[in-house]
């Protein structure tokens, strides 16, 4: 068994705390990553909350990781010990059925293996995620992660970065699309880098003034201040995409209402309450609302190498492992830009 140290939620109520467990030796088709960053993403607060369902506490979370390869199985292929590796959300599924087939994943019908809060398939043993020294994971489900790249800005296109890429890639969004970015945050931000890279005239859509500055600098083409009513009524009818970020409770259909005939609003942000949709304000335009998770292992590759190709990481706030109560609080008064990474040299 391979010691590992962590941080790790005890339960729902009190803050996360040192944690030391131990991980199976490396398989013949694994490898063993030490961990260098691992990026905070809000569904670690919902997870160690339990707000998204049970939990198998204690919890280490972390599904945005990136390292350096120590150890491999002895039947290991794609990857040498000493080369850049990540891990995201999952790091397995059933393999066999047409989604695993298709490459996503994602969508396995058993159910992908998450990072962490599942079980290793056929055990009872927990997942246990990137806030810790130390990872093992099939080969398979582990990505090559270039050289080229700041690690630190690395660690959340994980998830931060393929939520946001899938979805942009499915509905083969580029030049001669006007699209609508609603949030800016974690997602908002990958999302504005991503439409931008891709050809698409971009608007950023946000309640806040003090957010105008900051979408430019990221590449927004325009900024559209939405608790301006006037504001949105001069854009009913503007945008082919509404890539739509916002985890909180609003207003689904004040930003259906922006989109042209055709148009599509793609849905990353989960929040906690369900969307009320009256049904006018889709088939009188034609328009569409879906839903978007992650991507496969296959197409997180292709974001991964599109990035070290186009140059372009998250926008990271380094913090020590200790602090990561005081990110978590921060996180829920959105005060970081645009994704806290955690230094995992700081737990050694």
């Amino acid at each position: 068994m391979i010691p590992v140290k962590a941080y790790a939620a005890y339960d729902a109520e009190n803050p996360l705390k040192p944690y030391t467990f131990e991980r199976k030796e490396v398989g013949t088709h694994q490898v063993q990553i030490e961990i260098l960053y691992s990026g905070v993403c809000h569904s670690d607060i919902h997870t160690a909350k339990g707000e998204w369902g049970p939990v198998n506490y204690p919890l280490v979370p972390g599904h945005e990781i990136v390292g350096r390869i120590v150890a491999v199985g002895s039947e290991v292929s794609k990857f040498k010990v000493g080369e850049l590796a990540g891990i995201g959300c999952f790091v397995d599924s059933c393999r066999t059925c047409p989604s695993c087939q298709a490459g996503e994943e994602q969508f396995c019908d058993e159910g992908m293996t998450q990072t962490y809060n599942s079980v290793e398939r056929g055990t009872d043993i927990p997942t246990r995620g990137g806030y810790s020294t130390s990872i093992i994971v099939d080969e398979n489900y582990t990505l090559h992660v270039s050289e080229k790249l700041d690690l630190k800005g690395v660690a959340p296109l994980l998830c931060a970065g393929i939520t946001t890429y899938s979805p942009l890639r499915y509905l083969k969004v580029g030049k001669g699309h006007k699209v609508g970015v609603l949030g800016l945050g974690g997602l908002g931000h990958m999302a504005v880098k991503f439409a931008v890279s891709f050809g698409a005239e971009v608007t950023m859509l946000s309640h806040s003034p003090s957010k105008e500055a900051d979408a430019k600098k990221l590449g927004a083409h325009h900024f559209a201040l939405t608790s301006n009513p006037q504001t949105m009524e001069s854009l009913a009818n503007s945008f082919d995409f509404i890539l739509n970020t916002v985890s909180a409770k609003h207003d689904h259909n004040a930003y259906l209402n922006l989109l042209k005939t055709n148009g599509t609003m793609i849905v990353v942000g989960a929040p906690p309450a369900p969307a009320e949709i009256p049904v006018f304000t889709l088939i009188m335009k034609r328009r569409s609302i879906i839903g978007s998770l992650i991507g496969g292992i296959k197409e997180t590759q292709e974001m991964l190498d599109y990035c070290a190709e186009h140059n372009i990481t998250s926008d990271v706030e380094i913090i020590d492992m200790s602090y990561i109560n005081e990110a978590y609080e921060r996180m829920n008064k959105s005060d970081v830009k645009y994704r806290f990474v955690i230094d995992m040299a700081s737990l050694k």
